[in-house]
């Protein structure tokens, strides 16, 4: 027996695919959103299943993008999981390619669901990002502390400057805008809000098929070290942030739907921190063939890379754990997976 319907919008996406499993081996119905007919005809011959319908939505920078879909379903749809937003740092005109897409997008689906489906839809998952909760140029303060409380104070004005920054700001403005449409809509809506904020997610693809030459933005992380060129590909041996797997943070969103603990919450989803040095080490002792491919600017041997971030910002997202109640894969089983999944497509 079903248990209920579910547009989930950006469903051809890295963590959207690894969510439209889970919800199918979950007995849901799932009305997905695509950007053209393409690449609907490539996730239904992926998916291959009969409660997966997928629609066309090409420009969710439209305010009216997801009205035809919504009055289509009308009452039908019982939760949204709105995961659809741009996420990539080659851009040029931030608040085209980045900042309008994502506010608008979240402004669309809210406002088209108060329309068309206010009667039947229980609650709304919104993928939002660390990108909301973090500030740009802290998480590497010791004295600072992140967790689901927590704002990226960024204004429309400081997101001009650079790629990252225009991402983090379209994340926020764009969580933002959805808390206070509930708030503001609270006597006219049944819905009830969450939000999904992950930090850097790795993992494997969820088909072989959608392995290119290119990943994902996060994974990209990998794949430079995997297909590591010396002079072409840029690698930095100080960097470091925080990961969580996709399998993870496709469980959170299901959980997100089914749990009233998550009612009204942000979910921060990080595992562990991590370094490039210790992405290198971690895939140079499961893949030893690999090891002498990497990059040679640094001394992996004699360094685990955890010193970088020793003394970064804490982050803190007791809250979330307690709600989702699950352990989080680790950062090694994230990388090896991912890892044996590039060699296996590409060998």
């Amino acid at each position: 027996m079903s248990k209920g319907t579910v547009l989930l919008t950006g469903a051809s996406g890295f963590i959207a695919q690894h969510i439209v499993l889970r919800l199918l081996n979950e007995n849901y119905k799932v009305i997905g959103t695509v950007r053209s007919e393409s690449t609907r005809e490539k996730i239904d011959n992926l998916f291959k299943n009969e409660n997966l319908v997928l629609e066309i939505v090409p420009d969710i920078s439209n305010l009216n993008a997801f009205d035809e879909v919504l009055a289509k379903y009308s009452n039908k749809i019982d939760y949204v999981l709105h995961t659809a937003s741009p996420f990539t740092f080659n851009v040029n005109d931030y608040e085209k390619d980045l900042l309008i897409p994502a506010l608008n997008g979240t402004k669309s689906i809210l406002n088209a669901i108060k329309e068309h489906s206010v009667e039947s839809v229980k609650r709304v998952i919104i993928t939002s990002s660390y990108a909301a909760i973090t500030t740009v140029g802290k998480d590497g303060d010791a004295n600072v502390t992140f967790n689901e409380h927590t704002w990226n104070p960024a204004t429309w004005e400081s997101c001009q400057s650079d790629p990252v920054s225009a991402y983090c700001g379209s994340k926020t403005f764009a969580e933002k805008v959805a808390w206070d449409f509930v708030k503001k809509n609270a006597g006219s809506i049944n819905f009830t809000l969450t939000t999904v904020n992950p930090v850097i997610v790795f993992g494997p693809q969820l088909f072989d098929a959608s392995v290119g030459k290119n990943l994902n933005t996060s994974c990209e992380l990998i794949n430079d070290i995997v297909n590591y060129k010396e002079g072409v590909t840029q690698f930095d041996p100080d960097y470091f942030f925080s990961f969580v797997d996709v399998r993870d943070v496709s469980k959170a969103h299901v959980l997100a739907l089914e749990k009233k603990e998550a009612i009204g919450k942000r979910l921060f989803l990080i595992a562990e921190r991590f370094s490039n040095i210790e992405l290198c080490n971690i895939i140079a002792k499961k893949f030893p063939q690999l090891k002498n491919k990497m990059p040679r600017n640094v001394d992996f041997e004699n360094n685990d890379g955890k010193a970088l971030y020793s003394k970064a910002a804490y982050l803190d997202n007791s809250e979330t754990k307690k709600i989702l109640g699950f352990e989080f894969i680790s950062l090694e089983k994230s990388i090896d997976d991912t890892v044996e999944q590039l060699l296996r497509v590409n060998k």
